[in-house]
């Protein structure tokens, strides 16, 4: 953990706001704009890119994680403008936290994965990078984007650690085990041999 130095009002806005920032629900927004199906009510029924990729645009998912992932490195880049790198990483988790418990669907939301890519690009390029490509490696061989999100989400703290970026621990464990958990139907699909892989029709 990074010294807490931020006077803890300020801490508490920046706090609320990359929340209410990370709780902008972009797959559903991007749907509506580009007059296709609500993703709540097709394929897993979430509003992340990969749902989004059901619909049979590329373009609209596309669209989807370029937002989703901005969100988190947006509120990352502010409050260390702002702040410091302890409101950065606070930012960093009210993001995360917006995406799947959004505030504008009634608490419910993604499963996190863009956003926590976001995150982690602006707390450190490096890891964001190496998440990104180790991401992108396990998709490609495995076509399962549940799995590919698992692997990045619980090697980043190891990476970190191993990188020097021991301040940033504490905080990756804790996103990757809200992660996992947002995957936990995922994970069961994947052991019954029934998970969908990227660009399945279901």
């Amino acid at each position: 953990m990074p010294l807490i130095d931020t006077p803890l009002l300020l801490l508490a806005l920046i706090a609320v706001a990359a929340y209410l920032l990370g709780s902008v629900p972009f797959g559903l927004v991007v749907a509506r704009a580009m007059g296709l199906p609500d993703p709540r009510t097709i394929g897993s029924k979430n509003i992340g890119a990969t749902n989004v990729l059901r619909t049979g645009s590329k373009k609209a998912a596309l669209a989807t994680v370029l937002l989703d992932g901005a969100k988190g490195l947006v509120a990352v880049l502010i409050a260390r403008a702002l702040a410091g790198e302890d409101a950065a990483q606070l930012a960093g988790l009210g993001a995360f936290l917006g995406h799947i418990f959004s505030a504008f669907l009634g608490f419910r939301g993604g499963k996190g994965v863009a956003t926590f890519l976001g995150v982690l690009i602006g707390l450190s390029p490096l890891l964001g990078a190496i998440a990104c490509a180790g991401w992108l490696a396990t998709c490609v061989a495995t076509r399962y984007s549940s799995l590919s999100a698992i692997a990045a989400a619980a090697s980043a703290p190891v990476v970190a650690l191993l990188a020097g970026k021991g301040a940033m621990v504490v905080l990756l464990i804790v996103i990757a085990a809200l992660l996992i958990w947002k995957h936990r139907e995922n994970i069961a699909r994947l052991r019954a041999g029934t998970e969908s892989r990227v660009g399945a029709k279901t």
